[in-house]
């Protein structure tokens, strides 16, 4: 059964359960240097600065959508908030089936070999993440094999060409331990069109959401090896997503027709359902951890 999650004490904060579930799928180390390419200024750097040697944050805002004035009642960044979440799925394969080691959402065990081990002495506090370098996440200014792990959070098909963008973060990435971590909202193989006309009555700008084999295929096409997935869903409340609508008429028109469905009407993809007396919705999201192929 699913359950509201909650948030959980950090070291310098709290952080939101989905987010925890990607640091820990991401299984960071004291020896890693990071580097994370989002659009805007992502919360992967104040996550990933208590467990990493060094973060790098890039704004990789495209210029026109920077300079571009901003909607009514659209958010200017993909940080988007969730509001409460309720994680419902399981870590799943490529293919849509469920993983073997899959634990029910729970953190898996870290591989020793694969981790740095914790030093038990008290560390010093580590300095605030810096303001995030900007760079055009197609061509971006590091030198090959410079970072041991790269992240992209809600943002590859916001950055430009996605297949030139992920050519990027696997160039800067080390090959031989390094790793590649992508988090991105998917849908099943066998999932039809009808979620994207939502997506895309809500922001007409959506790229579409790529199925996960086409989202697995992208980056083994450019050079990555795939080397761990974790695919689940989760219900939103629909209000907190509905605030970066196009504007009011279009938040309407997806707010009624997921009324409609919850009332037996036409399906909109979205499994939308009323809880508390809220209006809720889902969605797939996928982590995905790559490494570059030497």
């Amino acid at each position: 059964m699913p359950h509201p999650a909650t948030a959980v004490q950090e070291t310098g904060g709290t952080i939101a359960p989905h987010l925890r579930r990607l640091l820990e799928f991401v299984e960071p180390h004291t020896g890693d240097v990071c580097l994370d390419v989002a659009r805007g200024r992502g919360p992967m750097p104040a996550a990933l600065g208590p467990h990493v040697r060094h973060v790098t944050a890039v704004d990789a805002t495209p210029v026109a959508a920077a300079s571009a004035p901003a909607r009514p009642g659209r958010m200017e960044t993909v940080e988007f908030g969730t509001g409460p979440v309720r994680i419902t799925g399981g870590a799943r394969g490529p293919d849509g089936a469920r993983d073997a080691h899959d634990d029910g959402g729970r953190a898996r065990p870290r591989d020793p070999a694969a981790t740095t081990r914790e030093d038990p002495r008290p560390r010093p506090p580590r300095p605030a993440p810096r303001d995030p370098v900007k760079a055009d996440a197609t061509a971006l200014p590091y030198r090959d094999n410079t970072f041991s792990l790269v992240t992209a959070r809600f943002s590859l098909y916001n950055l430009g060409d996605p297949g030139h963008v992920l050519r990027e973060l696997l160039r800067v990435c080390r090959p031989g331990g390094g790793r590649v971590v992508i988090a991105d909202l998917v849908r099943g193989n066998l999932a039809g069109p009808e979620r994207d006309r939502i997506e895309r009555l809500r922001d007409p700008d959506h790229p579409g959401t790529p199925s996960i084999a086409r989202l697995t295929e992208m980056i083994t096409s450019v050079g990555g090896s795939i080397r761990r997935l974790d695919v689940f869903t989760v219900e939103r409340p629909v209000e907190p997503w509905l605030a970066g609508a196009r504007d009011g008429a279009a938040a309407d028109r997806i707010r009624a027709a997921m009324l409609d469905e919850v009332d037996g009407g036409p399906r909109t993809g979205a499994k939308p359902r009323v809880i508390g007396g809220e209006l809720w919705f889902t969605q797939s999201w996928a982590h995905v951890a790559a490494e570059p192929i030497p």
